[in-house]
């Protein structure tokens, strides 16, 4: 089944973080690619010149590379609906969907959409969200704007734009920053504005059925400390854990500290399963999967990462050693 949905990518990034150029060049390129990109308005990226088919009333272009583009207006399951509808009948081909959010907004009502939407659920899969962040103006985003570091917290890539116009000095700081608040979203740099499609699409960064590698790979000796909102933290444990004990605590857990838990993520060591657990979350949504079987003489242990703003920290990590298996924590 999950063969057959439609990957979906969510662009995110602050204004002026570079998604309008990515998505002219999704939607003017040759790059053989079918996609359908969501956008907010079409004249954002002017592509008024390249029209070939125009609706009016639905608002979905295609494109002449074979691309389609679509505008949202407040109803982005209608939009998704429709698009799934035409490409059934034959109407429209695309292979994937890209999503484009304003530069002012939270990612997280997007990204629920696909868990909470039955028929969207039937139909697409949330691959990932990828977040553009402006080296230039970032630091100055991340200190005076929340939803710049929401952005970069919820982040499954974070792709630096404008590095020609920043030293390598102000680069690294930056990526310094952005490991310290998101340590499982791996970074690429994007050269004057260029992205090969291939780097952001199906990186399976939201798939449940994808076996995780979290290597966080925290930096310690930070020279430039900053008072972000948004933080992270990772639990490792190498004893087994008891899953219901686990579920129960977290349950618990989201119940109360849902809304400030923006990312968790992580692959399980469960007592008396021969095969990984995969486990992740947006805010109130939580669920765990199977994943590939632990080889033979691989070493055994569970690694979350948890990325929020005000988080618990220390509640969190005792209640998640309180779920080691219990006849593990008796000896």
């Amino acid at each position: 089944m999950t063969s057959k949905l439609i990957p979906v990518t969510i662009l995110t990034g602050f204004l002026g973080s570079g998604k309008t150029t990515l998505l002219n060049h999704i939607l003017k390129t040759e790059h053989g690619h079918r996609i359908a990109v969501i956008e907010n308005e079409f004249g954002e990226a002017g592509i008024d010149n390249e029209l070939l088919v125009q609706d009016r009333d639905e608002q979905i272009v295609e494109m002449n590379n074979g691309c389609i583009c679509c505008t949202v207006r407040g109803d982005l399951i209608r939009i998704l609906g429709e698009l799934a509808t035409k490409r059934s009948a034959g109407k429209l081909i695309f292979d994937r969907v890209v999503i484009e959010t304003t530069g002012l907004a939270d990612p997280a009502p997007v990204a629920q959409t696909f868990f909470v939407d039955e028929d969207i659920g039937m139909h697409y899969l949330l691959d990932s969200i990828v977040t553009l962040v402006d080296t230039v103006h970032a630091p100055q985003q991340l200190d005076e704007h929340h939803e710049a570091q929401e952005q970069v917290g919820f982040a499954d890539r974070i792709v630096l734009t404008k590095t020609d116009l920043s030293s390598q000095d102000a680069v690294d700081a930056l990526m310094i920053r952005l490991k310290q608040m998101n340590p499982r979203a791996p970074m690429l740099q994007a050269h004057k504005g260029k992205i090969e499609l291939d780097q952001i699409l199906d990186l399976r960064g939201f798939n449940l059925n994808a076996i995780l590698e979290i290597e966080p790979d925290f930096l310690t000796d930070v020279e430039h400390e900053h008072d972000d909102d948004v933080t992270s933290f990772v639990f490792r444990e190498s004893r087994p854990l008891d899953l219901v004990r686990l579920e129960e605590f977290l349950g618990a857990m989201v119940q109360v500290y849902g809304p400030n838990l923006m990312r968790y993520k992580g692959i399980l060591n469960i007592q008396g399963q021969d095969r990984r657990i995969v486990f992740q979350g947006v805010h109130m949504l939580m669920g765990v999967d199977f994943a590939g079987v632990w080889q033979e003489g691989e070493v055994r242990e569970s690694r979350m990462v948890f990325i929020g703003r005000g988080m618990p920290k220390d509640v969190l990590l005792d209640g998640l050693h309180q779920s080691v298996a219990a006849e593990v924590r008796a000896h």
